[in-house]
């Protein structure tokens, strides 16, 4: 099936067609750059003109970055409180004309790792992670997804952990990559001592420098990048809207 994915982050929405059997974009990710946080009105007008750019007409799937329950919004993260409650499967509906699949951005990533990238075939406890303007997560036991595990939330000093240790806690506060792994390691011990993960999974932008920070990891599980690096978020939200 070709789903047009739509991975909604705290900067842009990012999108491609995908063949949701193989996990293959079918064209160039296009991009729509968004305010953080982002307006309802700008949100859907940002769908809308991504469903323009690739002038399609089947089914759109969308990894919205907070607790999505049969297509509900619930709490939400960077992109704001406006977006809170409100039937999301039903207003991208209305803005794209398309029939719309939701989930939450992290599980979508970590299902599309599970069934494409470095989860294949993996049993036991799998953590993703995606490190970017915040830290998404989706927990996965015996190939079956624990849904809205919001992990970036954990409370660190009267603040959510991911204010601590994003990517764009690296970006903001120019550190190397040394110094921003310290962080990432103080994250990793407590959702290792909560979950006993066997495998984490480490997806989003900075997946792709893997090489550059890895080596300074001390962790119980093995630690691998997502083998579709950013494009998770995408493959995954088209696995939504099938």
């Amino acid at each position: 099936m070709k789903v047009l994915g739509i991975d909604i982050g705290g900067s842009a929405f990012k999108a491609a067609p995908v063949d949701t059997k193989t996990g293959k974009l079918l064209a160039e990710r296009f991009r729509v750059p968004i305010s953080s946080p982002c307006a309802k009105g700008e949100g859907l007008a940002a769908a809308r003109q991504i469903v323009r750019h690739f002038r399609w007409k089947g089914r759109v799937g969308i990894g919205f970055p907070g607790i999505v329950q049969e297509g509900r919004i619930g709490a939400v993260g960077n992109l704001g409180e406006e977006w809170e409650g409100l039937n999301g499967r039903a207003i991208f509906t209305r803005a794209t004309g398309c029939r719309v699949g939701l989930a939450n951005d992290a599980d979508a990533a970590g299902l599309a790792e599970m069934r494409f990238g470095a989860g294949k075939a993996r049993s036991g406890t799998v953590l993703m992670l995606t490190f970017g303007t915040g830290i998404g997560s989706a927990l996965f036991h015996r190939g079956a997804l624990y849904p809205n595990a919001e992990l970036g939330h954990i409370p660190w000093g009267g603040e959510p952990i991911e204010r601590f240790a994003s990517a764009a806690v690296k970006t903001r506060l120019d550190l190397d990559w040394k110094e921003w792994t310290d962080r990432v390691n103080v994250y990793l011990r407590v959702v290792e001592r909560l979950l006993s993960p066997e495998l984490i999974i480490i997806g989003g932008g900075v997946s792709q420098d893997h090489g550059q920070w890895f080596k300074f990891l001390h962790t119980q599980a093995k630690v691998v990048p997502a083998k579709l690096h950013n494009d998770a978020g995408i493959v995954g939200a088209a696995l939504a809207g099938e």
